[in-house]
């Protein structure tokens, strides 16, 4: 989809994406080491009673399940940035995520346009998991 194409306010709904326990832990193992998403036993002791996923991973799994609807496929030049990134509520192994995306802004660029979106990432109960803006520059 071309910068012309996109309007404020259109929304999309991306496919649905369940979370292992192994990935998890395979995710954090690599990226984000902290007992809370490797180690099961001591993690029980913890508010959240298990593992949880990191917030890194949320983020990671939110982008690659909006990427993977295409609507801006090869006309998405480069990111340029993430705002307001709140993890709003932990990711269990086992939950379902899905992503929705607002529009929130369009910017014109020499040559492209920024399109910012408000990406929000929801569990299969419904619940807010993460909120964020990512703007990219589209082609025109």
């Amino acid at each position: 989809m071309k910068f012309g194409e996109i309007s404020i306010g259109q929304r999309f709904e991306t496919a649905s994406y369940k979370v292992s326990r192994e990935e998890i832990i395979i995710f954090a193992a690599q990226f984000d080491p902290q007992y809370m998403h490797i180690d099961e036993e001591k993690a029980k002791q913890s508010r959240f009673k298990g593992i949880i996923a990191s917030g890194l991973h949320t983020l990671s799994l939110s982008f690659k399940l909006w990427v993977e609807t295409g609507i801006f496929g090869d006309d998405v030049i480069a990111g340029t940035g993430v705002d307001n990134l709140k993890f709003t509520k932990p990711v269990f192994p086992e939950d379902v995520l899905y992503v929705t995306t607002e529009v929130i802004k369009k910017e014109e660029r020499k040559g492209s346009g920024e399109v910012t979106l408000l990406l929000t990432t929801f569990n299969n109960n419904g619940e807010q998991v993460l909120k964020a803006e990512l703007s990219a520059l589209v082609s025109k």
